[in-house]
Parts: structure tokens; C-alpha cells; sequence
């Protein structure tokens, strides 16, 4: 039997009664709604015939949702290609910022000004440390991701840092260690500071909601116990190995940017009634298990790590800011001696993302490159009802 995959998982569920049972905002809704359409006679597409063995064959159209791990493909490549060009023959390091699961509640119930607080709170520490320990304007692509293996809440931003930056006012390169940047307990310190003082900013000038178990924290009081509790707790920001080079950089980018929760290659097996996926317990060796989710469960796990309309999941700060960057970047390699011609291809291929396949290369029968367009065809509508008031 072949293995399902996410689209043929939320058909199923958004086809059933239980659906309804799902308390979805709008933006979910169609979200799983274009998930589930993604390539089907729903989104229309187009047909083709072979001229050597006469057989027609249907390819339907990809919903381009960034949710959709059939549809990052192109985007990750196209995406790729802009961040080949930014690459420096410098050494890069990987930092982890992780967030107390005691605030995940209040995340989940305020994701756009608390990830963006997220966000904010680890480049400035980054930039900080850079100014401070370095001297220089360093770099930073921030990469959010909010999910654990088995799609509970676990919000946590990958940095990708240079080793080095730029001195005030472009005077010359400061570069950093082979081995080191910074230490990760006085990054952890600064960062576990910033966040909560942004915390304490938004609740005071009524920046947050509270609903349901969380109304309480409405109560000034209430909630500054909150912060005391999570501000006596490590906030974990860890580094892992440094990258060996600019094409390391790119591999760990190819897998990483244009993640969703969880991809086609993960699931295992799916019914009526449940959904049996694969994860890997880091808590007993990285070993990889399986897991069994009633159905329903599993759909709502999945749209806890549904983003908010036009958030923007990917950051570049310092170095790599969007602001003359060019510019930046041009005097960097002058500091350097180097070129400004790109320094590795983008990886091929794309090892965890399944390439959107819009124009069929040969004949799925007979495996001849004969295949010719015949015509457009139109959307066939919905494959599953609307069940929100969207």
C-alpha cells in the first residue's frame, strides 16, 4: 500500500462530519482548503498527450501554498539562488534560540507580536554581541520554526551567523575565530532579557489577548507572576557545529527554510480514524519511532504551526539586512579579496522538498519525451466543502 499524503489526509477529514468539530480562524480554513486541493482536478491544469504511444496524461496544478510540502520546490530554489549571490569566504555558525514551553499558550494566542517579538529579541542580542565582543556589524538569517517532531509547539529560531562583519563604517573586516563566536549562556542571558522586557511592553500598552484558561492574565499581578516564573527558568540557546564553508551553508539552508511541519515522506499510514507518522525522539538518541494520532488530532496539531497571513518566516539583520545590501556586501569582498561572483551552485537536488512538477519532462507510460500540450483545463471546484463562514 502506498504511503498517503497530507492532501489525501485533510480531503479526508475536511469531508467528514468531524470537521466541523475543528474551531479553525478563517486563514486555517483556507489554508487546509488549499492543501487539500493541491494538485487535483479542483485547481484545474493542463493535459497532454504522447505522440508516440497516443496516451493523454492529466497534470493538475499546485496550490503554491508555503504550508504545502508538495509546493516548496521552486520556491526554496528561487529563494536559493538570491542567498548564493550573499554567501563570503568566511566561516558561518548555527545558533538555536528556543522559547519556555510555559509560554506557549500565550504564543499561540498572540503569534504575530510574539513571534515577531522572537524574532526581534535574538537578532538584537546577536547584533549586540557582534558590536560588542567583535567590534563589527555581523550577519544574520533568522529561520522560525514551530514545531516539534510529533507537531506539538516547540517555537524556536535558527540564526545562521557570519564569522565576522564589518567594521564601523566599512574600515576594514573583523573576522571571527574558526571555532567560536560568542558564549551561548551570555546570549542566553541577553536574549532571556529582551524577551521578557518586550513581554512586559506589550502587556502594559494592552498589546496581548488572553481567552479561555489564560483570561487571568489580563490581571497585571497574574501576569508579572508569569514573567517571574519563566525569568527563574534557562532560556536554551545553544550552537551547534560551525558550518565548514559557504556550500555547508547552502545544504543546511536546502533543508531548512522552506520546511513545513511535516512532509509526505513522514507519514506512514492513514484511515478513517487515525494517522501513523514517523519522528525522531531526540530525548532517546535521535531513534526514529512512530506515532499514531486520531485523526482529528492530527489536523489540529498540523494548524497550530499554520502561520499568520503574510508573516514573513525568514529575516536577514546586520550584515545582510535588506537595506543597501548590496552595497555591504560588495565592500565586504573588497575587504576580503574576493570576487563577487557566486561561490557554490544550489544544491541538486533539493534533498527534503519534492520539486513542484507543473511540465512533465517524459511519458509516465512509456517513458518517452513525446509528450505534447493539448489544452488548459479549467478549476473543477472545491474538492471538499467550506465548513468556516470565511
Amino acid at each position: 500500500m502506498d504511503s498517503p499524503t497530507l492532501g489525501q489526509v485533510l480531503r479526508g477529514v475536511l469531508a467528514s462530519a468531524q470537521a466541523a468539530t475543528l474551531r479553525l480562524s478563517p486563514h486555517q480554513w483556507k489554508t487546509l482548503r488549499a492543501l487539500a486541493a493541491c494538485r487535483t482536478s479542483a485547481l484545474g491544469g493542463q493535459l497532454f498527450r504522447c505522440t508516440a504511444c497516443g496516451r493523454e496524461h492529466f497534470v493538475a496544478h499546485s496550490c503554491r501554498n508555503r504550508h504545502c510540502p508538495q509546493c516548496q520546490g521552486s520556491l526554496a530554489r528561487a529563494w536559493l539562488e538570491e542567498q548564493t549571490a550573499a554567501l563570503l569566504p568566511i566561516p558561518y555558525f548555527h545558533l538555536v534560540f528556543t522559547v519556555p514551553h510555559a509560554l506557549n499558550g500565550l504564543i499561540r494566542q498572540n503569534r504575530q507580536a510574539l513571534l515577531n517579538l522572537l524574532f526581534a529579541s535574538a537578532s538584537q542580542t546577536l547584533l549586540t554581541f557582534g558590536q560588542e565582543r567583535l567590534g563589527a556589524r555581523i550577519g544574520v538569517t533568522a529561520v522560525l520554526h514551530t514545531w516539534s517532531q510529533t507537531l506539538v509547539d516547540h517555537y524556536h529560531l535558527h540564526g545562521i551567523v557570519t564569522g565576522g562583519g564589518l567594521a564601523p563604517e566599512g574600515s576594514k573586516w573583523i573576522g571571527s575565530p574558526a571555532h567560536y563566536l560568542f558564549a551561548v549562556r551570555a546570549l542566553s542571558v541577553m536574549y532571556r532579557a529582551k524577551f521578557l522586557a518586550g513581554l512586559k511592553e506589550l502587556h502594559q500598552r494592552q498589546g496581548l489577548e488572553f481567552h479561555g484558561q489564560l483570561a487571568s492574565l489580563a490581571n497585571p499581578k497574574t501576569f508579572s507572576a508569569l514573567l517571574q516564573r519563566v525569568a527563574a527558568q534557562s532560556w536554551v540557546v545553544y550552537a551547534k557545529r560551525p558550518f565548514a564553508g559557504p556550500r555547508q551553508v547552502l545544504a543546511y539552508l536546502s533543508h531548512y527554510t522552506h520546511r513545513v511541519a511535516i512532509g509526505n515522506r513522514r507519514l506512514l499510514q492513514a484511515d478513517q480514524q487515525s494517522v501513523t507518522f514517523d519522528y525522531k525522539d531526540y530525548a532517546d538518541g535521535a531513534r526514529h519511532k512512530t506515532m499514531t494520532l486520531e485523526r482529528l488530532e492530527f489536523v489540529r496539531r498540523f494548524c497550530l504551526h499554520i502561520l499568520p497571513a503574510r508573516f514573513v518566516k525568514i529575516r536577514h539583520y546586520g550584515l545582510l539586512g535588506n537595506r543597501q545590501r548590496l552595497q555591504r556586501l560588495a565592500r565586504a569582498r573588497k575587504l576580503l579579496g574576493v570576487s563577487a561572483a557566486p561561490l557554490d551552485p544550489v544544491p541538486e537536488p533539493l534533498p527534503t522538498i519534492t520539486p513542484e512538477a507543473s511540465l512533465p519532462g517524459s511519458c509516465p507510460y512509456c517513458q518517452r519525451p513525446a509528450l505534447v500540450l493539448v489544452r488548459e483545463v479549467p478549476r473543477a471546484g472545491p474538492p471538499v466543502p467550506r465548513l468556516d463562514s470565511s
